[in-house]
């Protein structure tokens, strides 16, 4: 079966008055924290996308050891969680072009974020939409993870 292009998602989406909701992130090493996560930011919507940063933009921000898995990979992985509806690799630093190309209703970042440092919160906000802080459940990291690997 052929994905449906995320254009073509977001319009039918759209022409259906249905709320969209965005999220983003590396999404690296899957654990419980970002499962309820996600589920948490399906549950404000009627579809949820993710954008990952690419395998490059990871590299920027984390380091030349990251990602762990592959950008295909971790699409993949996430568009098989019910929950998430699709999922799309931006290659820039930050979200803001994507989410500028998307529009969503709704804009969900951890709350480990500053409100005033959320990317994409003016395009989301200038449309009407709402943006929301999620808690992050404790206990969960990546980095926690690799830690715990490399001991």
């Amino acid at each position: 079966m052929t994905p449906v292009p995320i254009s073509r998602l977001v319009a039918d989406l759209r022409a259906e008055g249905k709320t969209l909701v965005f999220t983003n992130g590396v999404f690296d090493l899957l654990h419980p924290g970002h499962v309820r996560y996600l589920q948490q930011a399906r549950r404000l919507g009627d579809a949820l996308i993710v954008g990952i940063n690419s395998d490059r933009s990871v590299r920027a921000i984390k380091g030349p050891q990251r990602p762990i898995t592959p950008e295909d990979e971790r699409a993949e992985i996430l568009e098989a969680l019910a929950c998430v509806d699709a999922a799309v690799v931006f290659d820039e630093d930050t979200p803001h072009a994507i989410i500028d190309s998307l529009q969503p209703d709704v804009l969900v970042k951890g709350a480990d974020w500053a409100e005033d440092a959320i990317i994409g919160r003016d395009i989301v906000e200038a449309r009407g939409g709402r943006v929301v802080r999620m808690p992050i459940e404790a206990g969960y990291s990546t980095t926690a993870l690799l830690r715990k690997i490399k001991a």
